[in-house]
């Protein structure tokens, strides 16, 4: 017998599952995340779950940890500060290809050398302008390096990270080892998404361990991909990019080993993202294009999902144009009200009591700041550095931080940065005030509530009339962005009959006065044609009225709030490595490996020694990963033309996959 611990850290909650075997759940548990130490989170859940079924911690074989956290720092722009260095392209090509709003201020150096199609330097590599910026205090955590044709020859990538290690001791991340496909300028931006990503994951994995082996369990400890797949902690520190998704991959996962459902959509909404995917013959859809998270198109592989930033702990933001006015949600996620008072109540209630004697609505009503210990402050601008330090240590009113208008933007920089937190209301107060949920402080939601509704509308109106009417709004908005980010999923796969974008067809009136049944001269009917999967530890207060608005079976299993941490302990560790095959001349085919490209004679020669290469480098790959019984598959596109009436090798792609079970230990 086995007995396996999922772990799966979320923005609000950090869920644990102990399994028997990969075939029955003896024990599930939630705590609080802890975003100013995770361990404090990670161990509360494990230990509830140990305490639940009486397990001795040394008896446990394997540990598996999936989480929200890349994926909701991408989505909220958080992450350290990163600095590119771009070799062989054009100062403009920042710009053109969404690199400078990627990089969103930080450091950047476009320096002359890269390579070309057929992996010959383009130019000599400037190290000397390398040497010079690098001499410069930037305040970087972390520096991303993206070549020109790097996966033809990632000769001057490897030269400028060696440098930037030698110069700086920072984490370095090469775009050639994120991907082997071709699009430079999107290679340069995963490798930017994963160094600001470095810092954030290496100490949720350092805690994660410290947490577990507090507790006396030293099972070795795996992360979950976002394909769903799992590799060692130590590969999730080098390449955390890899982990956008985790959290969304494990939940399908889960989602696919509690239901045995073989087609469905699955929605697992959380406290700052909703993900949905499609279960097509029990598995996932992987996205070919790469993972998008947010408004980043990445090359990082995994299952094909929309993220939406709208959960429980969404922004609640009032809409005071028009004549009507009411609430949209999101995107960014905030601590509610409800949890900030449950945490703080000495200073929560007393302004909450002061800004309801006011009898004029203010501006900060109802929000408060915290700052996140722990996390590198610098490279601050002064203005900034005076907000966070007048914030300090405590739970602190908006409303007293805040002196001028300038200030605001310094506070959402320092919000981007992920060094303070805010909190305001969500739809978690508003399932207080309604009485569906009772973990938090209710009587703080209400008074929230109480502050927003009094907030007036283009007609001079009051938002809503009491409390409760506001928290119906909040919660009926949410099924309505929801029931969109449903209908988007379907329609993108839907997509080769309509000739609408996804977002046009789910917002279309016709579709909207469909799921209404409209009734006139016209019959309109519309919604959903295969069940709904909910998922989360909220999906029960929600989801109901999202399937009756869809028309369709809303599934919510029994295990639903855990269904991350359930996949985080019955995935495989896959890996999966591509290479190309190229003809630069006639009678020459060239692979492209790490040492440079290497050139043979025979196409069958070129094709073996590629695939060989390629075995040899997932397995030892997935060996490091801790997997066990291992299989592999190799694929070949390989891409021919007729010239003069003979046949012509143009270019080959080879994909090997290895898989095996993760070694449970002893």
């Amino acid at each position: 017998m086995a007995l396996l611990l999922g772990v799966d850290t979320g923005g609000t909650y950090t869920d644990a599952v102990l399994m028997r075997d990969e075939e029955e759940v003896i024990a599930s548990a939630k705590a609080l995340t802890t975003r100013h130490d995770l361990a404090i989170g990670i161990g509360g859940a494990v230990a509830r779950v140990l305490e639940q079924s009486g397990t001795d911690p040394a008896a446990i074989g394997l540990a598996s940890l999936s989480t929200t956290l890349a994926t909701n720092a991408l989505v909220e722009g958080q992450g350290g500060r990163v600095g590119l260095v771009y070799i062989g392209f054009r100062d403009r090509d920042l710009e053109t290809h969404g690199l400078a709003e990627a990089l969103a201020g930080d450091p950047s150096l476009v320096l002359a050398g890269g390579h070309s199609h057929a992996g010959g330097e383009a130019a000599p590599l400037d190290l000397d302008s390398l040497r010079a910026w690098l001499s410069e205090d930037h305040g970087i955590s972390a520096f991303a390096v993206a070549g020109q044709f790097a996966t033809r020859n990632p000769a001057h990538e490897l030269q400028a990270a060696e440098l930037i290690r030698e110069k700086t001791g920072r984490p370095v991340s090469c775009s050639h080892h994120l991907s082997a496909r071709l699009n430079g300028p999107k290679r340069a931006l995963t490798a930017v998404l994963n160094a600001r990503l470095i810092g954030m994951i290496a100490r949720l994995i350092d805690r994660a361990e410290d947490g577990l082996r507090d507790l006396g369990i030293t099972a070795p400890l795996m992360v979950v991909r976002g394909d769903g797949a799992l590799i060692s902690a130590d590969q999730a520190r080098e390449r955390p990019i890899e982990t956008i998704l985790s959290g969304p991959a494990a939940s399908i996962v889960g989602a696919r080993w509690m239901t045995g459902a073989q087609s469905a959509l699955v929605s697992d909404i959380g406290g700052t993202t909703t993900d949905v995917a499609v279960l097509r013959d029990g598995r996932p859809a992987i996205d070919p294009a790469g993972a998008q998270v947010g408004p980043w198109r990445t090359m990082v592989e995994a299952v094909a999902m929309r993220t939406t930033g709208l959960g429980g702990d969404s922004e609640v933001h009032v809409q005071d144009e028009g004549l009507i006015g009411g609430v949209t949600l999101g995107p960014r996620r905030v601590i509610p009200i409800s949890l900030i008072a449950h945490e703080a109540p000495d200073v929560v209630h007393p302004v909450l009591d002061d800004q309801l004697r006011s009898t004029t609505p203010g501006e900060f009503d109802a929000r408060f700041l915290r700052a996140v210990p722990g996390i590198d402050a610098g490279g601050l601008q002064d203005r900034d550095r005076v907000l966070l330090d007048r914030i300090g240590d405590a739970v602190r009113p908006v409303s007293e931080v805040l002196k001028t208008r300038m200030e605001a933007q310094a506070l959402r920089r320092l919000v981007t940065r992920g060094l303070v937190q805010v909190a305001g209301v969500t739809p978690s107060d508003a399932s207080h005030v309604l009485g569906r949920v009772d973990a938090w402080d209710a009587e703080a939601a209400r008074k929230a509530l109480d502050l927003t509704a009094r907030k007036r509308t283009g007609a001079g109106n009051r938002l809503a009339p009491d409390p409760e009417t506001l928290a119906r709004m909040i919660v009926d908005q949410l099924t309505h962005q929801t029931s969109l980010a449903l209908l988007e999923t379907a329609f993108a796969e839907d997509a080769h009959e309509f000739d609408l974008p996804p977002e046009t067809l789910a917002r279309h009136v016709l579709m909207q006065r469909g799921l209404d049944l409209h009734r006139g001269l016209v019959r309109l009917d519309a919604g959903l044609d295969v069940p709904v999967i909910g998922l989360g530890a909220s999906a029960h207060c929600y989801y109901p009225a999202v399937g009756a608005r869809l028309g369709t079976e809303m599934i919510l299993p029994e295990h639903a709030g855990v269904a991350n941490a359930i996949g985080a302990v019955v995935g495989r560790v896959t890996i999966r490595r591509a290479g190309t095959v190229t003809a630069p001349g006639e009678g020459r085919y060239r692979i492209h490996l790490d040492s440079g490209p290497q050139d043979f004679t025979q196409e069958d020669e070129a094709l073996t020694a590629l695939s060989d290469h390629l075995l040899r480098e997932a397995r030892d790959t997935a060996i490091a990963a801790g997997a066990e019984d291992i299989q592999h598959k190799i694929a070949q596109d390989i891409r021919k033309a007729q010239a003069e009436g003979r046949e012509v090798f143009l270019e080959a792609e080879i994909t090997v996959e290895v898989s095996g079970r993760p070694r449970i230990a002893a």
